[in-house]
């Protein structure tokens, strides 16, 4: 394991890894959320309606779920690098290919291959995190990510909004493929190689299955995951129905998207960088105990107030304690999931991740259609994701204790 950086100028390069980090990480939602401004442009472009454009996002979450499985993996047989600038140069090409698309599915099948490759930053970053350090350190550095990542969401419809001033929305395409060169280079200059030859497996087909399947079949994982997709879920909901909530049921324009995502994510710094703060502070299960009890109080006042004044400002109150409660426990499970299996670590990111996908997906294609007639079932839904991922985490308690 590479020790922890010491003295002025290793402080310095630790700044710029942990911006790298954060900077990989913002993949994902740069290609969820800058498009998200454009969908009703292409919907008239290609002939399609509000549920059709919805799997715009499903799509890319689904492909980035089939290959999350294997970003980690091959990673743990290859090195982080290889894998994650690998990842970045096909992302870019898929990128181009959606700026290019004459049609739906074209388009489409270029977001399939746009999650095909995202994964691989956005996934191995994570194991990189834990290569470097553990502990304490490792919770801060995990939520300094999370917090500068979490600013992405709130910036990207936002510049997806006006680089539609500026153009037709290919731009907005465009535009995320040259962030991808640049979080490429950058990659090449700044990070270390974190997984030294004599930390990896042989890349065979046999090994990566017995990496998985030792991941996959561990039950205190299993609960994790699960308590951390259900969790999350409770927040990103909201993120894949921005377009019906802040359009159809707010009655907002594709300018206003920061109406409900600047909440969201200043929720999620606050709550980033609190959980930093408390690193080495405060018993780690502790924290999660107090967060998600955060998350289920929230997600109640939520419902309360959606029950009562279904309109702005409140209809985005509750979503970003949500994001706040949620931001606090996310590095610790992330961290404890990956502290599971200290040889397998790529493999235990890409499956932590996978969980969440499979889900997430779900949520963007199928359940948000059906949650978004409203403001209250939208509510509903979130506070129903809560209550289940902390009933996961308090049998993962229960059972750890016992």
């Amino acid at each position: 394991m590479t020790p922890a950086p010491r003295g002025g100028e290793a402080r310095r390069a630790g700044l710029l890894i942990t911006a790298v980090l954060a900077g990989l990480a913002m993949i994902g939602p740069f290609t969820i959320d800058t498009v998200f401004p454009g969908f009703e442009a292409m919907g008239r472009d290609f002939g399609a309606g509000s549920a059709a454009m919805q799997q715009v996002t499903s799509v890319y979450l689904i492909s980035f779920a089939v290959m999350s499985v294997l970003h980690g993996p091959i990673s743990d047989a290859l090195g982080r690098k290889p894998v994650m600038l690998g990842g970045l140069a096909i992302y870019v090409l898929a990128t181009i290919g959606c700026a290019l698309s004459p049609s739906l599915p074209v388009l489409l099948a270029c977001r399939a291959l746009q999650g095909a490759s995202a994964g691989a930053a956005t996934i191995v970053s994570r194991a990189v995190i834990r290569d470097l350090y553990s502990g304490p350190e490792a919770h801060r550095l995990m939520s300094q990510v999370m917090m500068i990542f979490s600013i992405a969401p709130a910036i990207a419809p936002v510049a997806g909004g006006l680089l539609l001033a500026w153009g037709p929305w290919p731009v907005i395409f465009w535009a995320i493929a040259g962030y991808g060169v640049a979080i490429a280079v950058t990659t090449v200059v700044v990070l270390p190689e974190t997984l030294p030859p004599e930390d990896r497996h042989p890349l065979r087909l046999g090994s990566v299955i017995a990496g998985i399947l030792e991941v996959g079949r561990h039950a205190a994982f299993a609960r994790l995951a699960l308590a951390t997709t259900f969790v999350f879920a409770a927040q990103f909901v909201y993120i894949v129905s921005a377009p019906i909530m802040v359009v159809d049921l707010l009655g907002k324009g594709e300018q206003d998207f920061w109406m409900l995502f600047v909440p969201l994510i200043a929720g999620m710094v606050v709550g980033a960088a609190l959980s930093g703060r408390l690193a080495g502070r405060i018993d780690s299960s502790h924290l999660v105990d107090r967060a998600i009890a955060v998350a289920l109080l929230a997600a109640t006042l939520n419902l309360a107030l959606m029950v009562t004044l279904p309109r702005l400002p409140y209809a985005v109150l509750g979503p970003a304690l949500i994001a706040f409660a949620v931001a606090i426990a996310f590095p610790v499970l992330q961290l404890s999931m990956l502290d599971l299996f200290p040889h397998h670590r790529g493999a235990a990111a890409s499956l932590a991740t996978f969980a969440s996908l499979v889900f997430n997906a779900l949520l963007a294609g199928a359940i948000s259609p059906l949650v978004t007639g409203s403001l209250f079932a939208l509510a509903l839904s979130s506070t129903l994701f809560a209550v289940v991922g902390a009933g996961f985490w308090l049998v993962h308690r229960h059972l750890g204790r016992s």
